[in-house]
């Protein structure tokens, strides 16, 4: 039965995937059918299957007296936070670069065997293939393509490029199996990817990826130029250091920013805390016992009466001598015999 309110593109099932998901409560680790039903409005079948759904999907596991939410529930909500702040990373590099350039620039992901873009600072030319956020192309024509398929296992590698194109685009290189993996070696082996024409004519481009705080590749960032006006020496020895500068800096950005708003303090046990005690106790103890002999010797020193004759003798003043009077020094210097210098 569709939920009121409900458009005709609303899809019912996925809907109940994530009332069974939000059936748990935060004092109800362990659910039982019966109660997980209840919760989410279904009927004890629909809730089974849905349930079964979720644990081949490893968001759900069986548990002893029902079932249980997995760790993978949380990878949900921090989608939504990783892929802001891709964006709020990438931005400000993304925009210095266009700058240094004057060509647009662009990140995209990997979707099956397409690549999507997902972030882009354009500067606006006449060029065979409009790209927007949210465009697909065939990944392996292209130059963030390469680099994202460059970065996958063998077998990972093997099912992506067994899936068809959904982005509607035929380009005009359609390369073998064994072309493709030697590109593919090439763009591991430089760590950057190139390509002229292969998507479409007049579209030249260099890429690199974007790596996360463990070193996976989890996005790749491009510059794209038209043929007719950049020449390819001009795109590999002025535009590719510049990208590869600007995607170590996203890198590092993002790499910072996914590190957990947390710390870990050192736990210090019983014996070490007894420890530290006793030493600060004896530190204070020796710390009094100074004072102590410090105090006692000027306190003898006071009561310990001195003889007289220890005593020096007082001083003497003589008068002094009568000096005869002489006339004031003059301010110029004397010569030889007393001659008044020059």
């Amino acid at each position: 039965m569709a939920r009121p309110d409900s458009g005709p593109d609303f899809i019912e099932a996925l809907a109940r995937g994530l009332d069974v998901i939000r059936a748990f409560g935060p004092r109800e680790p362990v659910m039982s059918l019966a109660a997980i039903a209840a919760a989410a409005g279904l009927a004890r079948p629909t809730a089974r299957r849905m349930l079964l759904t979720l644990e081949e999907l490893g968001y759900v596991r069986a548990a002893p007296g029902g079932f249980e939410l997995t760790p993978r529930v949380l990878d949900l909500g921090m989608r939504y936070v990783l892929s802001r702040n891709l964006w709020d990373i990438a931005r400000p590099h993304m925009e210095s670069l266009v700058a240094h350039t004057h060509e647009s620039t662009s990140i995209a992901q990997l979707d099956g065997s397409d690549i999507i873009y997902v972030a882009r600072v354009a500067v606006p030319k006449i060029i065979t293939l409009a790209v927007t956020v949210g465009t697909r192309f065939p990944a392996m024509p292209t130059s963030l393509g390469k680099v994202l398929l460059a970065s996958l296992s063998s077998d990972q590698l093997e099912r992506v490029l067994a899936e068809p194109t959904r982005s509607g685009i035929t380009p005009p290189w359609q390369p073998g199996e064994a072309e493709c993996a030697a590109e593919l070696r090439d763009v591991s082996a430089r760590g950057w990817s190139l390509t002229d024409e292969q998507l479409a004519p007049g579209i030249r481009s260099v890429a690199a990826p974007l790596r996360d705080g463990s070193g996976q590749v989890i996005a790749a960032l491009n510059v794209s130029v038209h043929a007719a006006e950049t020449p390819m020496d001009k795109l590999v020895g002025e535009y590719l250091p510049l990208l590869l500068q600007t995607a170590g800096a996203i890198s590092a950005d993002w790499a910072a920013c996914q590190a957990p708003p947390q710390v870990t303090v050192a736990q210090v046990t019983r014996a070490q805390a007894a420890q530290a005690q006793a030493a600060g106790a004896q530190a204070a103890q020796a710390q009094a016992a100074r004072a102590q002999v410090t105090l006692s010797a000027a306190t003898n020193a006071q009561s310990v009466p001195v003889p007289p004759a220890a005593l020096p003798a007082p001083a003497v003043v003589q008068p002094p001598a009568a000096v005869p009077s002489q006339p004031p020094a003059s301010p110029h210097m004397t010569g030889p015999a007393g001659q008044a210098a020059p």
